[in-house]
């Protein structure tokens, strides 16, 4: 009441007049820097959800206007928990068990150095890895087309058999026109216009001026030709509209203290991709802990069950014992609605590169994920979700580059069996962390993940003289093995700009 009272008195002071009550208003918001704090958090709602819809349109259509991929989507769900519940009958292990004090203790006494920890997970196998989603893909089918229809030529020829629009190389080019041969590129080192360090200079001075506006549009169109490696922290936490409050830290201690409480089945799914992926990797191995720490805070946490809004998946659900059925009884499981892969602890690990504070790490990977990453492992015809990726990369390759294709689909090398996992991980374990965090600077600058698709086939044009050579898929893989050596902006450049037309 009293909040009240004093709201009226401020509005009788004789110094406030009505009439100007609205500018005024304007006036308090832009010296107080409210104004830009409220254009980035529309900005970010704006560039996470979709475009309105029909307003007859349900809300499944939302998730995903075909039927078909969400029927698939659905399929593929049901594949997964049934996986990861014979997984626990297999095992006698329950999918979720209150810690005793004593094990609740141990482990936050440990919590900063897990990766130390060697439990036996000898037993436990992915829930699955990105080669059987590909297959899963390859089988996708719109039914309205009869088989003997016939469907545009290039579908016949590569592995995804779905029709979907997706660009072509002059709608590539015109899409990421700052990726010309004429303008400055960080991650270039000879521009034919300006010396890159005279570039290198003046975009450090742009960057430091964008980050001085607090602009979460004017960073994310700098960023599309690269970050400097010193700002590039703080520019994609202003893209993603993180600013760590105390009120972040809190909750991330909160999600601390439920995994501290519970033991989850999917944990021991989180240490085994980690100690068999990040773990393994000369890059990411130093990072295990914050991994672990990450990883687990993440499948506790509700507030990513938000983004099933827009994701043709659903979050899986377990039931009370004895309940199963009952509607009332259902909880999500895990609590954030995502069951890990083969991989995925890698979406993760190049973040750790640029934030040390495991709370700030925590919240700009839950934001990456929410906005891109989950279009990686899930059914829709988005045209950054793994499918449309796929049908673009075979596309670029069979348009583009139709004798390499050829070949290879003729020794049975298709080409989307080799790059797919390149793609499903955004490529992060198979490129130089350098080179990495400059080709996610575009995919927050663009946002979208379409120049995933575009890389791998540019990786294959690279390396086309020697895949025409090769005979077997094992001796194309094998060709393609190692792209640590790769410079990931002069191969988007010349495959866009210089070489295709």
């Amino acid at each position: 009441m009293s909040y009240k009272w004093n709201h009226v008195a401020s509005l009788q002071r004789p110094e406030i007049k009505l009439e100007s009550l609205k500018e005024d208003i304007k006036e308090y918001f832009k010296i107080s820097g409210w104004e830009k704090k409220l254009q980035n958090a529309v900005y970010s709602e704006l560039s996470v959800f979709p475009s309105p819809s029909h307003p007859a349109a349900p809300p499944e259509h939302l998730k995903e206007p075909l039927v078909y991929m969400r029927k698939a989507q659905g399929s593929w769900e049901k594949r997964i928990l049934k996986s990861l519940n014979s997984m626990c009958t297999e095992l006698s292990i329950p999918l979720a068990r209150k810690r005793p004090v004593g094990e609740q203790k141990e482990l936050l006494n440990k919590w900063n150095e897990m990766g130390t920890d060697e439990p036996d997970l000898s037993l436990f196998r992915p829930v699955y890895a990105p080669k059987d989603f590909l297959e899963v893909l390859i089988n996708l089918r719109n039914p309205n087309y009869e088989n003997g229809d016939s469907l545009s030529f290039r579908t016949h020829l590569g592995l995804i058999q779905v029709p979907l629009k997706v660009k072509d190389i002059p709608e590539l080019k015109e899409f990421f026109v700052e990726l010309g041969l004429t303008t400055g590129q960080l991650g270039i080192d000879d521009s034919t216009q300006v010396p890159p360090e005279l570039f290198e200079n003046e975009h450090v001075r742009i960057g430091q001026k964008v980050l001085a506006e607090q602009d979460s549009a004017a960073a994310q169109q700098y960023i599309r030709q690269g970050s400097p490696t010193a700002l590039r922290a703080e520019l994609w936490a202003l893209i993603l509209n993180i600013s760590s409050q105390p009120e972040d830290i809190l909750y991330y201690e909160q999600l601390k203290t439920n995994v501290i409480q519970h033991d989850l089945l999917v944990d021991s799914l989180i240490y085994k991709d980690v100690k068999l992926t990040a773990s393994n990797d000369d890059y990411y191995f130093v990072f295990e802990d914050y991994l672990y720490q990450v990883l687990l805070c993440f499948s506790r946490d509700t507030s990513v069950l938000g983004h099933f809004a827009y994701n043709s998946a659903s979050p899986p659900k377990s039931y009370i014992r004895g309940k199963l059925g009952l509607e009332e009884y259902a909880v999500f499981y895990p609590p954030n609605g995502v069951i890990p892969f083969h991989g995925f602890s890698m979406y993760v690990a190049p973040l750790c590169f640029l934030y040390h504070e495991p709370s700030k790490l925590y919240q700009i990977f839950r934001e990456m994920y929410v906005r891109f990453f989950f279009r990686l492992h899930s059914i829709s015809s988005h045209p950054s979700g793994i499918v449309s990726l796929c049908l673009l990369f075979e596309t670029l390759l069979q348009t583009y580059l139709p004798q390499l294709f050829y070949h290879l689909r003729e020794i049975g090398a298709q080409p989307l069996r080799i790059s797919f996992k390149w793609m499903v991980r955004a490529f992060s374990g198979y490129l130089a962390t350098d080179q990495l965090l400059l080709l996610w600077d575009r995919i927050l600058g663009y946002n979208s993940l379409e120049i995933l698709a575009v890389l791998a086939a540019a990786v294959f044009a690279f390396r086309a003289v020697n895949l025409m050579e090769v005979t077997s898929l094992a001796a194309a893989e094998a060709v393609l093995a190692d792209l640590s050596t790769l410079k990931v902006m002069p191969l988007l450049q010349i495959f866009l700009f210089a070489t295709v037309t």
